[in-house]
């Protein structure tokens, strides 16, 4: 009996690859067959994602997936959570937003104003973030962008709908939108109505391991060939969450243009800590990843974007470094790409506190900032569930950079162990092998 071949299709703010995966001699092995790079673009003032390029290099990778491999068994899209495209009789209405774009604004205020956060706390354990999905369907409503809409896709569901015709929801990433209840893991309709939006545009979830369908017969002749499309644990955390079999006494960051840390817990942890630590409950494989998120790569790749270096120089600078100051990566003045380096040197004149005046000492001052993010989260999880974690385990691009690594375990004082860049792609794989 030959290898059966998988296809992960993993895209992130910065870039997507498709990664062909097969199990051998038990363990999952992996190839990288394509890659792209993606990136908002700036649309009348506001931060877009241009979807149709992204599908069009979904569909490029897909022909060197058939072009390599003459079967492949199914795929699965995973990608960054919040964002959507609203779909209306059957056609997507777009631009379709950015999760860095400040439309939400007027909407916090106003929803706010209809229900307390720790009510919605409470229903849906998910924490603040102004780019939740909840506070832009909100945008949406007072805009009239949600006129004669039936529903709402997030990404990985919006190109599962193109490859296939067929809308098929996905928990780990729906509880992003900070709509689904964390008892009956379904949206909940109590929220929806008091915020006045349309209940149609919710139906029920489905879990990691459904079938969406097959290619449609338009899409498989132009990618030249015929595959299952099915739902892995869409949100690409979730996909790495559940990728690493890490004990339940250590922690997990995802590191990529966000951090993501935290751990798997079986019940979720809506407590007064939890709340006041601004942690999410969110969906995972038979646990919720109780989690937060910290600015990670993201002030990195607006340096890289500023100075034009490659990571590798980038570290080689800041380990030539001697600086010492750290800076709140989390500021919000930092949410936006533009001028990232005049930024930081701004945040330690206005406070009377030195500034880097070289390019090695902004990659340094980013680096440590970053772990200095990861020690205060970490001592807040350790608060919130009332017990100590040993271990860091460090998955995503972010896993690379041993300079950070080193930082973290200096601030932290636990063991890091640095796991496969490619845990997303591999939680996507075993998901399609497994479920």
């Amino acid at each position: 009996m030959g290898k059966k071949y998988y296809l992960a299709i993993d895209i992130g703010a910065s870039s997507g690859r498709h990664i062909v995966g097969w199990k051998e001699s038990g363990e999952i092995k992996t190839k990288e067959i394509y890659r792209f790079e993606n990136h908002v673009d700036n649309q009348g003032g506001h931060l877009v994602w241009d979807t149709k390029r992204l599908f069009n290099e979904i569909k490029k990778g897909l022909k060197v997936a058939f072009s390599q491999y003459e079967s492949i068994e199914s795929l699965a899209i995973d990608t960054w959570g919040v964002d959507y495209v609203l779909i209306k009789d059957g056609k997507s209405v777009l631009p379709c937003y950015a999760y860095r774009d400040s439309r939400t604004e007027s909407a916090i205020e106003e929803i706010n104003s209809k229900i307390s956060f720790e009510t919605f706390y409470m229903r849906t354990g998910i924490q603040f973030q102004p780019f939740n999905s909840v506070y832009q369907l909100y945008a949406d409503k007072k805009s009239g962008r949600l006129d004669g809409v039936s529903t709402f896709l997030m990404m990985p569901e919006y190109f599962g709908y193109l490859l296939t015709g067929n809308m098929v929801k996905e928990y780990t990433n729906a509880t992003t939108t900070g709509l689904v209840n964390c008892k009956t893991k379904e949206f909940d309709t109590d929220l929806i109505q008091i915020l006045g939006l349309p209940l149609q545009m919710f139906p029920s979830l489905n879990m990691p391991g459904t079938v969406v369908g097959k290619l449609k017969d338009d899409v498989a002749k132009e990618v030249g060939g015929q595959t299952t499309v099915k739902l892995c644990p869409s949100h690409d955390t979730a996909s790495a969450f559940y990728a690493v079999d890490n004990p339940e006494d250590s922690v997990l960051i995802s590191s990529g243009t966000w951090a993501i840390l935290g751990a798997k817990i079986k019940e979720a942890n809506v407590s007064r800590d939890a709340l006041r630590c601004n942690f999410a409950n969110e969906g995972g494989v038979g646990n919720f990843r109780f989690l937060k998120n910290i600015t990670g790569m993201w002030i990195n790749v607006c340096l890289k974007n500023v100075f034009g270096r490659s990571f590798g120089d980038m570290t080689c600078l800041a380990s030539e470094s001697t600086f010492d100051g750290t800076f709140d990566v989390n500021d919000k003045e930092f949410s936006l790409p533009e001028n990232t380096d005049k930024k930081i040197k701004n945040w330690f004149e206005s406070r009377n506190l030195d500034a880097p005046k070289t390019e090695g000492d902004l990659y340094r001052s980013a680096y440590k900032s970053m772990a200095m993010g990861y020690k205060k989260a970490v001592g807040d999880l350790e608060k919130c569930e009332n017990r100590t974690f040993d271990k860091i385990y460090i998955v995503g691009g972010g896993a690379n950079n041993k300079l950070v690594n080193e930082f973290t375990r200096e601030f932290t004082n636990k063991e890091v162990v640095a796991m496969p860049i490619e845990a997303t792609a591999i939680g996507n794989l075993k998901s399609q092998m497994e479920l």
